[in-house]
């Protein structure tokens, strides 16, 4: 299939449209598992340095921008991608091999995303201002005027995710979030997808210019790992966001923090996210619980951060039926395309490593592919018991495709030991009837919250809400930093910090803190939240 010809070999140094002085690669189409005819070019070294040098000449003028300028930015840049229509649609299915539904409606969280940070912009209070006016007759010492709010960083390197082409890549949360801060974006465009990114970081490139935003406030750039690596290394970056595998992502950490200046990496790594299931919850809702966790583990073929990828049961008489009802569903889900052939065979290889291990069964598998596939993985359900998974650390690593390991426990002792043998999750899910939790020795809520930065009573984790309240990360291996989110308007606070100044001139005072308040928005004034003046 011939892209269009808007979609090949881009790359943006700032709203210059380039080509890559580095390597030639292709795209892929994972469902016909097809090298595409589409050329790109990574950029080179010197390529990537003149983009962060644009990004750190934008920094000052757009980190000054009113809030409604950037909000409108923002706004512009859902406005572009919409206007992209069926054109990106059928792009990102042909490089992800994900359906249409999942694409168009990831297509809608990723501009709803961008206007929910246009929204949070607009109004202002995210700033955090806070205002101690001056006491001067304060015995036995005078207090000063001291007033703080949050101000952008910086620029900031952004890496694409495979699994999330639109939501998580070139126009995704990590991107929205660091220009709602005021922060410059140098997107490293994912291989699995670049013209799928090259299209978007084009949208992004007209609202920029159509909204007269400073030159270098965004770049998109194809480049390989050294490349890659040199941008977060570049003493102008003052930031990263990532989303991928603990590998990837701890190696941004180290050459960030080997830096002169060390700076954060927010890096979304790997999660088993799991799912406790108590005999009660079984009873009540044994069909539903059943078929819903098997929707959930099979679900986009399992490529979600999200996956349940562990299921603790408590023993009781319904346990097998249980197990049974779940690996129904799992026999009866056909296969389905992945990312690549060498996340499929990733996968392939991790299911049948667990199947040998002594004491794991394979309970379950989905159809068989009608021919033979390099791309189409397999759903697969396993079990074992609580004694061998707390004797093989192998047992709790994530695997990442559409597969479940049932862990049954005979005791909540050997249920609360395997959950605290966790790593750092980003998901945790409790089924349970209050009375048995109420009965319980164990503080099963507080347990969980210590592993996750996502509780659910009931439900399942797949499905991550785009709002104010959400938390998507978790204690490490999880994410880099437990106290942040990559999803919902909190996202904003990863690429900023806080600034007091102490006895300045209103005049000179950012507007947010000035005593007329002319932005409108709600400060702490000596304690008190308030929109009045000083």
């Amino acid at each position: 299939m011939q892209a269009t010809e808007r979609s090949l070999g881009v790359n943006f140094i700032g709203t210059d449209e380039v080509p890559g002085d580095g390597d030639v690669f292709y795209a892929y189409a994972p469902a016909q598992d097809d090298r595409l005819s589409d050329e790109f070019t990574n950029v080179s070294a010197a390529q990537a340095d003149l983009a962060i040098q644009k990004a750190a000449d934008a920094f000052a003028a757009y980190s000054k921008l009113t809030p409604t300028e950037r909000a409108g930015f923002l706004e512009a840049i859902a406005d572009e991608i919409e206007a992209l229509g069926d054109e990106l649609i059928e792009r990102a299915v042909l490089e992800s091999g994900l359906p249409k539904g999942r694409i168009t409606g990831e297509r809608g969280r990723t501009t709803g995303q961008l206007r929910l940070f246009a929204r949070l912009v607009r109004e202002g209070s995210w700033v955090d201002a806070r205002i101690n006016p001056a006491m001067p007759d304060r015995q036995p010492l005078p207090r000063p005027d001291i007033r703080r709010m949050l101000v952008a960083l910086g620029p900031v390197v952004v890496f694409g995710a495979s699994n999330f082409p639109l939501a998580f890549s070139v126009g995704g949360g990590d991107t929205a979030s660091a220009l709602a801060a005021g922060c410059p974006v140098i997107v490293k465009a994912h291989p699995s997808h670049p013209g799928t990114s090259s299209l978007v970081g084009r949208a992004i490139v007209t609202a920029a210019q159509k909204t007269g935003m400073p030159e270098g406030v965004f770049s998109l750039l194809h480049a390989d790992n050294e490349v890659a690596q040199s941008l977060v290394a570049h003493p102008a970056v003052k930031a990263v966001g990532f989303t991928g595998s603990r590998g990837g992502g701890l190696a941004l950490l180290r050459v960030a923090q080997s830096r002169p200046e060390p700076i954060p990496v927010y890096a979304e790594m790997s999660a088993v996210n799991p799912v406790v299931v108590f005999p009660g919850a079984i009873r009540e809702n044994f069909e539903k619980v059943a078929k819903g966790l098997a929707a959930s583990v099979t679900l986009g073929v399992g490529q979600f951060c999200t996956n349940p990828g562990l299921v603790f049961l408590l023993d009781s008489p319904q346990t097998e039926s249980f197990m049974e009802t779940v690996a129904q569903e799992v026999r009866a889900t056909s296969p389905a395309t992945m990312l690549n052939s060498r996340i499929r065979q990733a996968y392939e290889k991790s299911i049948q490593q667990l199947h040998v291990l002594p004491g794991v069964h394979l309970v379950a598998e989905g159809e068989v592919p009608a021919e033979a596939s390099r791309t189409e993985g397999r759903p697969a359900l396993l079990s074992t018991t609580a004694p061998l998974f707390l004797s093989n650390e192998a047992l709790a690593e994530e695997v990442f495709g559409p597969s479940s390991l049932v862990v049954v426990c005979n005791t909540e002792e050997e249920l609360a030991d395997s959950l605290n043998s966790l790593e750092g999750q980003l998901t945790a899910t409790l089924y349970a009837t209050e009375d048995e939790l109420q009965q319980s020795a164990f503080d099963w809520v507080a347990l969980l919250q210590e592993k996750a930065g996502r509780v659910l009573f009931g439900g399942y984790p797949t499905g991550v809400e785009v709002c104010e309240a959400m938390t998507h990360g978790g204690p490490f291996p999880a994410t880099t930093d437990s106290r942040t989110t990559s999803v919902g308007t909190a996202a904003i606070l990863r690429f900023v910090r806080p600034v007091s100044y102490q006895s300045f001139p209103d005049a000179l005072l950012p507007a947010a803190l000035q005593n007329a308040n002319p932005l409108g928005i709600w400060r702490n004034v000596d304690g008190e939240m308030t929109k009045r003046e000083v």
